[in-house]
């Protein structure tokens, strides 16, 4: 560490969880990604990552689950110049295409903005694999913080690259499984089609509390020959009102999922009163008591968490923090976990 600090005190470095750690000290590095031009219905999400950043100083260091996750160092990254540049034009770029509902009609103006978005978020899925991929070399547990559901293509790339045969659990109210939106191939409404499409070596995605999803993309669910594993919200609801215990629906989920796993969590897979202001809120949703559960026994079942990300957080208009405090302690709890198994698989 660069300086002592008391864990069990007031945060009093500016750092992530107010810690003092440097990311070359540090066991846990996270990736800041403020993006979000594709997103039509309520933006923000580009806020997330500075939001979590200072919620994240209320976020008490010790865990009662998973120990103290602070002990190996945590840092997260300055933003990246850059990344914050191509967000502001492919913003300023996607505006029109999307109060045209993506419907171009031969316009030459709005195919050369659109064309425009999908080349720069192309370019930040380049960027963001090749950060992840620099800090996985270096033996860090990483993990993203977006930005909106697109933010973290780069870093699920370049975990499946570093981790042969890595499963994928994905938890969200929708299944991102559309080919495009509005015309945007590297859309938030379409990461997990350019994973299932561009990246083979990860043999198995689990979506947990789909709620909003599109007839195409339960198509394309069933045409996945069990590549997909879908657990949609009404039936985890009925599931439970029946009487059976979350526990053991969340044992049913883990196994599908290879040995080694990496979750990508939108926050709106959550009940929306832990995420009111995330962009495309929807009723229903998962508990805080469920991920925590669900995560735990991912743990206990011998599989080992290796990457992450946390996408899709806003801040309320008037700065509320409380989506971005939900989030910081889900982070925390990531974190904890992957330490765990990280420990346990150098056994």
């Amino acid at each position: 560490m660069t300086t002592s600090f008391d864990p069990g005190g007031p945060a009093l470095h500016d750092g992530i969880f107010g810690l003092p750690h440097t990311p070359e000290e540090a066991q846990v590095v996270l990736i800041p990604v403020p993006w979000e031009p594709t997103t039509s219905y309520g933006r923000g999400t580009a806020k997330g990552p500075a939001a979590i950043l200072e919620a994240s100083r209320q976020v008490d260091l010790f865990d009662v689950e998973t120990g103290r996750p602070y002990e190996g160092g945590i840092a997260l990254l300055p933003v990246d110049p850059e990344i914050l540049a191509w967000n502001a034009e492919a913003c300023a770029a996607s505006e029109p295409v999307i109060a045209a509902g993506g419907v171009l009609a031969g316009d030459a103006e709005l195919e050369a903005r659109l064309a425009r978005v999908n080349q720069l978020g192309a370019r930040l899925d380049a960027r963001v694999a090749g950060l992840t991929r620099e800090w996985l070399a270096r033996g860090k547990i990483v993990g993203v913080v977006g930005g909106d559901h697109a933010s973290p293509f780069g870093a699920i790339l370049a975990h499946a690259e570093r981790y042969p045969g890595l499963g994928l659990l994905h938890i969200d109210a929708h299944a991102d499984l559309r080919v495009a939106y509005e015309g945007f191939e590297r859309s938030h409404a379409s990461i997990l089609h350019n994973v299932a499409r561009e990246i083979p070596e990860i043999p198995r995605i689990v979506q947990v509390g789909l709620r909003d999803v599109c007839e195409a993309e339960t198509d394309s669910i069933a045409a996945s020959q069990g590549r997909i594993v879908a657990y949609f919200d009404g039936d985890l609801a009925t599931r439970q009102a029946e009487g059976e215990p979350f526990a053991r629906i969340a044992r049913e989920i883990v196994e599908h999922l290879p040995p080694l796993v990496y979750v990508t969590f939108d926050i709106d897979g959550l009940d929306p009163t832990l995420c009111p202001h995330t962009g495309t809120p929807v009723p229903g949703g998962l508990s805080y008591r469920d991920i925590l559960t669900l995560l735990r026994i991912l743990h206990d079942s011998g599989r080992r968490l290796v990457g992450f990300d946390l996408v899709e957080v806003a801040p309320g208009p008037e700065g509320d923090e409380w989506d971005a405090n939900v989030a910081a302690r889900l982070i925390y709890k990531m974190i904890g976990w992957a330490r765990l198994g990280q420990a346990r698989a150098a056994f």
